[in-house]
Order: C-alpha cells, then structure tokens, then sequence
C-alpha cells in the first residue's frame, strides 16, 4: 500500500470511528493533516486529494456541518471529473455525497440531477443488478418520496429491494433499510395493511444485526411507532417513540435533526391521546431545533414545514397564538 492509499484509508477508518462512536478526540484534525500531506505529495487535484476530501466532508456532514462540507464535495467532484471523465463510478460516487447533503438542506430540485446521473453511471459501468445500482435507487427512491413523487419512488425502491434481496439474502441490514423506507412509502400514501408487516420486519433486522440501541432501530422505531398511531393504538406506539428518542438524543446528541423528527412523531402522538401541555413543550423542542439548524446552515431543514404545522395546530387547539420564532426557546 504506498502511503497516499494508507492516508486515503485512514480517513475511511476516522469517519467510520467518528459515525459509530464520535471517534477519535482529534478525528477531524487528522484528517486535515492528511489532506496536507497528500495534497504536497501528489498537488491539488490528485484524485486521492478527492478521496480524502470526500472522507472529509462525510465527517462534517455527521458533525452536522453541512456548510463546511459542501464546497469539500464540489472540490472532489470536479477533481474527479477532470481526473477521470464524467461517467466513472467515482465521479458517481461524488454526485451522489453531494445530492445527499443537497437533501439535507431541502435542496431537492438540485439534488434529483445528480442522483440520476449516478443511477445512469452506475447502471453502465456495472449493470442493472448490481448492489451499488441498489444503493443508487434507494436514495433517488427516498429523495423522490420527499418530494411527493410517490409512484416513481415506489418503484425504484421495489426494485433495490429485489437487488438486494438476491445479492445479501432476505436478512441483511441492507434490505432492512429499504424495507423501511418502501413501507414508510406506503404508510404515506394510506396502504397501512401492507407498511406493517415490513415495518416490523425491518425493525426485526436491524435490532438482530445492530443491537437494540443503533440509530437505524431508532429509525424503525420511529416508523412503525407512527404507524401505529395513525392506525389508533397509542398505547403500543408510545413506547416505541419514546425508545427511538432516547436512542437518538444518546448517539446524535439532544440537538440534533434526527432528535427532533423522533420529538415530531411523539408530540403527534400526544395531541391524538389529548396531552396537550405535554405535546407543546415536546414540540416546541422540535421546532427550536429545526429552526436552529436553519439559522446554522442558511437551508431550512426538510422536517421544519411539518414541525411548524403540528405545532400551529396544536396551540390553536389550545387557544393560544403562536409565538415569533425569536421567543421560542
């Protein structure tokens, strides 16, 4: 391995160390120190520059920077199409980080783009079945699901399903997130018979594969827990909700996005049990997070629209006049 392949490496192994655990207390500085180096070493436009900047960007974007990261996916993006054309998978693979943090930001319009390109690159370079295709249908599924496009999502995620499928077998954590994501799809538009039993299927996975307190059970919680709200057991969903918020507030911290979509879905469940008081001070968490990453990033975020109006119709409800953002703390 020369010494660029190790620092491109190492970065991986920060990042991962730094999404699984917060990593290392310098993770973000030994990364930078490896992007001098190879950047002295090879110039500024090496393709492993792109990968490390890539590496780079991903640990910003966990850190909830996605204004840093940003102009860090461009730069290896152009790196890459320069370096190599632009229909190479890792030309594919930079459209797809940046199409990721485009989403994050509600930048969807500019995001779908180049998650198509992806799919196209991908497609050719490895052919329809591949589970890189799969990755890449996935993500345009779930970006399209944002987006209201229901029936073109649902069928790109059925068919990363299939992929992965016969690829991993029936019991992969793969195939667990997307069966979240096809039956969230179908809890959406109101096919609740069919989202449950993948639901719990999905959440079965995860919890075999990851143990019980990994972020993507706290997704799966937080699914199925909304499902069985809106099919009217409170009961049974409430646990669940609570369990995914507490997962997320101990591994993304008690001010994260993530946070305050798990704060979203409770505060939904309250109003429907007629806990009113209770529901405003968890939405009105929510709400200050969401508004807060706003203020951070520049972008609101893609949850805010959705906060806002479980908390409107709450105080209605209650008979109270919603507060200017700048009082709400």
């Amino acid at each position: 391995m020369t010494k660029r392949q190790l620092l491109a490496t190492l970065c991986l192994v920060f990042w991962t160390w730094a999404a699984a655990a917060q990593g290392p207390p310098d993770v973000e500085g030994e990364m930078r120190r490896a992007l001098e180096l190879e950047e002295k070493a090879s110039g500024p436009d090496h393709p492993e520059v792109a990968l490390i900047l890539q590496h780079l960007a991903l640990l910003l974007l966990e850190t909830d920077r996605p204004a840093e990261a940003e102009p860090l996916l461009r730069r290896a993006l152009a790196i890459d199409e320069k370096s190599y054309g632009p229909d190479h998978p890792a030309v594919a693979t930079d459209l797809n980080n940046l199409a990721q943090l485009l989403e994050a930001t509600n930048r969807l319009a500019e995001a779908a783009p180049l998650l198509r390109r992806a799919l196209a690159i991908d497609e050719k370079s490895y052919g329809p079945d591949h589970p890189t295709v799969a990755v890449r249908l996935y993500n345009l599924g779930s970006l399209l699901m944002g987006a209201n496009h229901m029936a073109e999502a649902e069928l790109l995620l059925r068919r990363a399903l299939a992929i992965d499928e016969k690829v991993y077998g029936p019991d992969h954590p793969e195939v667990a997130r997307v069966l979240n994501n096809l039956a969230a799809l179908l809890h959406t538009t109101n096919r609740m018979a069919e989202a449950e039993p993948l639901m719990r299927r999905a959440l079965a996975i995860a919890e075999t594969s990851y143990g019980p307190d990994h972020p993507e059970v706290a997704r799966d919680l937080s699914n199925l827990g909304s499902l069985l709200e809106a099919t009217h057991r409170l009961a049974e969903a409430e646990p669940l909700l609570r369990r995914a918020l507490t997962i997320d507030e101990k591994i993304f911290g008690p001010d994260h996005p993530e946070v305050a979509g798990d704060l979203n879905n409770l505060g939904s469940l309250l109003i429907a049990a007629d806990r009113l008081v209770e529901a405003e001070s968890v939405l009105r968490r929510a709400l200050t997070i969401l508004l807060e990453f706003g203020r951070q990033t520049g972008h609101d975020h893609p949850g805010l629209q959705a906060v806002r109006v479980n908390y409107a119709a709450l105080l209605a409800r209650m008979d109270k006049p919603l507060p200017k953002p700048r009082t709400i703390a």
